[in-house]
């Protein structure tokens, strides 16, 4: 690093703006949100989604409740474009949501982005042109008339094909790219431009989205950036202030809530802060940070336990265990000054009660999460250990939060014999905790139909008895479940699923975990056994037997 680092960097410059108005400001209600996990957040991955995980998780982004969703760059990939079309031409699309599509300010780009939305019903189209004085120089060779007449040219060609197609509703949506290093007066004077091409009015507003393309300087700053838009503006009633922050110096969301208070209406951002770099706005902080203040966000996340297993399978990138609201750990203290205060305010909480809650600062209750991570003791041997020695010891790879629940359950052992514990007495009381031993199933055929489902047969034995089930899915666990419910009639359903091999050669077996709800409670089954789809099986009967929950009917039941 240089002693010097001023000469090589320059400071952000400071907005002259004396009487701010900021400051003083106060979030009252939400802005219109706009995800754009599919196309901003998509780009950022180093695989990025199928189209089967796009569908899951625009179909996941429609549940939470956003009526702006931006779907893809169509003309940047054969992919995107066939994503939009699948949407439309399946209409999947709610009549009550509006799908957003990104292009750049290219001819031939702007033509295919429109080929893409043929049949649509409600479409946001994004333009966008660099304007940042690096960008006009060593990127597109322009001075500012030249990048103000090519903003205005295909704001003016994206409006005439939006005429050719009236079935259409259409809004226009416009960032000078890099606004957080483009000059104000400049920034205004293309923004105008626009505006004026489009004929933006209060009755037909449309969006300007002033994006953080790179952070590069403090929230207050970014704030006077866009109070001085906000105030400058010749057609401010005709616009919908957009915001699209970044996170490269780690304060996207602080950017986003003082550019609210600041004037604007509107959030661009992912789920959990995926994109770009260090990522884009993460929209739950944001939308939760409004909550624990008493301002209903307008999204739903009472599930955040199924938004993020459905992120990060789509992503294909984990969640980091101290994320905001939905960290595995966010809910527990470790410390053994903060468990004494939380047990002590539960202790003293009535219901209905205003939560004022020792180091919670939202109800995990409101998130779908249990009390339990929060009021257990800390394990004096720590998960991290237990862990440890159930992989070096008996091959074992715990999902984190197998980890957690299990050491809860090391704790309370601890807590009565008050002795060590070494590997083998955690496995012992691992295979008696999680059903291991007692989880027998035999004769086991699979067989794959033409049409790809799977049908399983299998025999269980419980209480001395032998009971044949059989059972179709989408494969042999869906088929296993299917058969367990028409057995017993075990309200089951699997929510995660991890595998691993113990050992090599011809003695190797598979362990599976399998985090299940079965009615209504979170449980976890693990299944060993030389066969995978057998160690699957087995695990999801262990977890039914540890929640008492598998009560066979009949001897044979075929679903």
């Amino acid at each position: 690093m240089l002693k010097n680092p001023a000469a090589k960097y320059r400071p952000a410059t400071q907005i002259q703006l004396a009487d701010r108005r900021w400051p003083n400001a106060v979030i009252d209600k939400p802005p219109v949100w706009c995800s754009v996990d599919l196309r901003d957040g998509n780009q950022a991955l180093i695989e990025p989604m199928d189209p089967a995980r796009k569908l899951r998780m625009f179909e996941q982004l429609v549940r939470i409740g956003f009526k702006e969703i931006e779907v893809g760059f169509p003309s940047a990939s054969q992919a995107d474009f066939d994503f939009v079309r699948l949407l439309i031409e399946r209409n999947l699309v709610p009549d009550d949501v509006t799908i957003q599509v990104l292009t750049q300010a290219r001819d031939h780009l702007i033509t295919r982005t429109f080929e893409s939305l043929v049949g649509a019903k409600r479409v946001i189209v994004h333009l966008y042109n660099a304007t940042a004085p690096v960008m006009r120089r060593v990127v597109l060779g322009l001075d500012e008339d030249g990048v103000v007449d090519l903003a205005v040219r295909h704001a003016r060609m994206i409006r005439e094909c939006a005429e050719r197609q009236p079935e259409t509703a259409w809004t226009f949506e416009y960032s000078p790219e890099m606004f957080s290093n483009t000059e104000l007066p400049f920034a205004k004077r293309i923004v105008d431009a626009v505006a004026t091409e489009w004929r933006a009015t209060a009755a037909k507003p449309c969006i300007i989205n002033l994006p953080s393309t790179v952070e590069c300087c403090t929230p207050n700053v970014f704030a006077d950036m866009v109070e001085w838009m906000h105030r400058h503006l010749e057609r401010r009633d005709g616009i919908v202030m957009s915001i699209h922050p970044h996170n490269d110096r780690g304060t996207g969301t602080a950017a986003a809530e003082l550019a609210l208070m600041a004037g604007a209406d509107r959030l661009e951002g992912c789920l959990f802060g995926n994109g770009e770099r260090t990522g884009n706005l993460d929209i739950v902080n944001v939308a939760l940070n409004l909550y624990t203040q008493g301002v209903a966000p307008g999204l739903d996340f009472s599930d955040i336990d199924e938004i993020r297993r459905t992120v990060e399978h789509c992503n294909q990138l984990p969640v980091h265990p101290r994320h905001p609201y939905v960290g595995d750990l966010v809910y527990t203290s470790f410390s053994g000054s903060h468990q004494d205060a939380i047990k002590k305010a539960f202790a003293a909480r009535r219901e209905g009660d205003i939560w004022e809650m020792p180091y919670l600062p939202i109800d995990p209750m409101d998130l779908g999460r249990s009390y339990e991570a929060v009021i257990r003791v800390n394990s004096q041997s720590g998960k991290g250990g237990i862990a440890y020695l159930l992989e070096n010891e008996y091959g074992l790879e715990l999902p984190r939060r197998l980890q957690i629940d299990f050491s809860r359950v090391v704790q309370q052992v601890m807590d009565t014999e008050g002795k060590e514990l070494n590997a083998a007495d955690l496995w012992s009381i691992f295979e008696r905790e999680y059903g291991v031993a007692e989880a027998h199933i035999g004769h086991v055929q699979i067989t794959e139909q033409d049409d790809g489902r799977v049908t399983v047969k299998a025999d269980v034995q419980h209480g001395g008895r032998s009971h044949r089930l059989q059972g179709q899915g989408n494969g042999p666990v869906d088929a296993f479940v299917n058969g367990l419910r028409a057995l017993s009639g075990a309200d089951v359903e699997v929510l995660d699923y991890h595998q691993h091999a113990i050992g090599g050669g011809a003695q190797a077996r598979a362990a599976a975990y399998l985090e299940l709800r079965i009615a209504g409670a979170t449980r976890f089954g693990v299944g060993i056994d030389a066969n995978t789809s057998t160690a699957s099986m087995k695990a999801v009967l262990g977890g039914l037997l540890r929640a008492g929950r598998f009560q066979p009917q009949a001897d044979t039941v075929t679903a």
